[in-house]
């Protein structure tokens, strides 16, 4: 039975092994060396306790991971977010990144966040299905952004507007913490998208 839960940094060495081939093999990421155990380590702490970074665990392996970081840092933008997710090659198409996406974003708004954006390397039809899927809208192509693997790239952002700005115009509550608000339920909303034999 899998299950949805807070990445913890020693969950570090799974996730690197998740991520390093994408790094190397793929235009998915414009990373081009892959982070080792340590510097991704580092990554889960930093991100955390501010932002959720989930991982779907199943028998003792991490299937997938999915997390938000700050979309910019200046003040004006505290209300919206990036948002990733990866899957281990073996657990392809069984609903992880769905899974995993929907229990994020459940949290995201709980946290009282506003707007989640993907910035996706094209050509990726799979990742551009799987976030219009889930009520992303394309509002942008950055062209020839980033050169890898011998050629440019594009990237395309999608948005997803995670609560109504139109029902509060006035100015929003600052974005909870992780730490300061209850993850069970929320953390738990994806798993029926989820299925593995």
């Amino acid at each position: 039975m899998p299950t949805i839960r807070r990445a913890e940094v020693d969950d570090a060495p799974q996730i690197t092994s998740i991520y390093a081939p994408i790094v190397r093999d793929t235009i998915i990421s414009f990373e081009t060396t892959p982070p080792n155990e340590k510097e991704m380590a580092s990554r889960i702490r930093n991100t955390l306790p501010n932002y959720p970074w989930l991982v779907c665990e199943h028998e003792g392996d991490i299937c997938g991971y999915a997390y938000a970081t700050n979309h910019r840092t200046r003040e004006a933008y505290q209300w919206s977010v990036d948002v990733s997710v990866y899957v281990h090659d073996s657990y392809r198409r069984s609903g992880i990144g769905r899974g995993l996406y929907e229990s994020l974003f459940a949290l995201l708004r709980k946290q009282g966040f506003y707007n989640a954006y993907a910035g996706i390397a094209l050509p990726n039809p799979a990742s551009v299905s799987l976030h219009e899927s889930l009520g992303f809208e394309q509002v942008g192509t950055y062209e020839a952004v980033g050169y890898k693997h011998g050629a440019w790239h594009d990237v395309g952002w999608w948005h997803l507007q995670l609560v109504s700005t139109e029902e509060n115009a006035e100015r929003p509550e600052p974005p909870s913490a992780l730490t300061e608000i209850d993850t069970g339920e929320e953390i738990e909303r994806g798993l029926p998208s989820i299925q593995l034999s």
